[in-house]
């Protein structure tokens, strides 16, 4: 087996495992020695990526001529800054940040090729916050400017009859902060609020006790309580160059989708033991189990909620106008669909 060690700059955490293995679609062995860069975060969000890395699921499918080296970011936006240094190869990662990504690219840069995970999103605030009119004068959190949590919150202050900048000011502050500072943050009572993914959303909800509560669940803002929360982008040229490593990604993406909806009580103990390795923090098993209640582990990407989220983060003043046409390629992931005779996700 071989591994890697590479740094990269950008508040990232990379952890590398062991190598893996590429072949080609037809089966023949790729002709040179390649490293792949998958990047993922320290979110139940993103527990496809994170059982699928601890299982090895991602090694064995790229196999052993291909070094795996995983990179842990807190936030969309470093990833994009990430693929767009050629650092990183692909990476699951919210809708907002792969829009932005495809826009500032004219539509080169990366591609949609899988879903990952639907809900788990909330805007957990203080206890004497009972309504949105509550919230006026007070601080806010979301991970990063721009990432699709910091999307859904300005939008729906916005339909609150609230204004808000991307500098922190207006009826309502929102102040960046990693999910784990805003857990402590709101528990301290040094912001009111946060919009933050699971298992954030839990822990702080059951480190303030009665402190704080659920104002805001995302789901409910959605058809059907359905919204894309995590996808798997490449970039472009990777994608190109190597179709048969992105194949090898998505039967590893579906492998896990698959093993984790089977068995949701192991796949907690993996995804748990995962996170303590990249937080140094245990995380309590109740915990875990209510926030992975809140979630749907799909392959379905749910293009038209990314197509939503996209119009809102134009009508915010955070993207411009753009063309998705050609954002997704869910070509790779239905011919490995097909193969497990697994119904198949429409092109959008």
């Amino acid at each position: 087996m071989r591994a890697s060690s590479r740094r990269v700059p950008l508040l990232l955490i990379v952890v590398v495992l062991a190598g893996c293995a590429g072949q080609t679609a037809t089966g023949r062995p790729t002709a040179r020695h390649v490293e792949v860069r998958l990047g993922y975060f320290p979110n139940l969000t993103h527990a496809t990526a994170l059982y699928g890395v601890a299982k090895g699921i991602f090694a064995d499918r790229l196999g052993d001529s291909v070094t795996l080296t995983p990179v842990v970011f807190n936030a969309g936006p470093d990833a994009v800054s990430a693929l767009f240094s050629d650092a990183l190869d692909a990476t699951y990662i919210g809708p907002s940040p792969s829009v932005n990504a495809f826009s500032r690219s004219n539509g080169e840069a990366v591609r949609v090729i899988s879903g990952a995970t639907s809900g788990g999103a909330f805007l957990v605030v203080r206890s004497g916050i009972k309504k949105p009119a509550d919230l006026r004068g007070k601080k806010l959190a979301t991970p990063q400017l721009g990432n699709t949590q910091d999307v859904a919150l300005r939008s729906w202050l916005a339909d609150q009859g609230f204004h808000t900048d991307l500098q922190g000011g207006g009826d309502v502050s929102i102040l960046p902060q990693p999910n784990s500072q805003a857990v402590e943050a709101l528990q301290a009572g040094t912001i009111d609020g946060a919009w933050i993914p699971e298992p954030y959303a839990s822990q702080a909800i059951s480190k303030a006790g009665a402190h704080a509560h659920v104002l805001v669940d995302e789901r409910d803002l959605w058809p059907n309580g359905r919204y894309v929360t995590t996808q798997l982008i490449v970039r472009t040229a990777f994608l190109q160059e190597h179709p048969d490593l992105v194949r090898a990604l998505l039967e590893a993406q579906v492998e896990a989708n698959d093993a984790i909806n089977m068995d949701a009580a192991a796949a907690q103990q993996v995804v748990a033991r995962q996170l303590k390795a990249i937080t140094g923090s245990d995380m309590d098993p109740q915990v875990l189990a209510s926030a992975w209640r809140n979630l749907v582990f799909t392959n379905d990407p749910i293009a038209s909620s990314l197509l939503t989220s996209a119009q809102r983060a134009h009508d915010l003043g955070l993207l411009d106008k753009v063309s998705l046409a050609g954002l997704f390629d869910l070509t790779l992931l239905n011919e490995v669909l097909a193969d497990k005779g697994e119904p198949q996700v429409p092109q959008p």
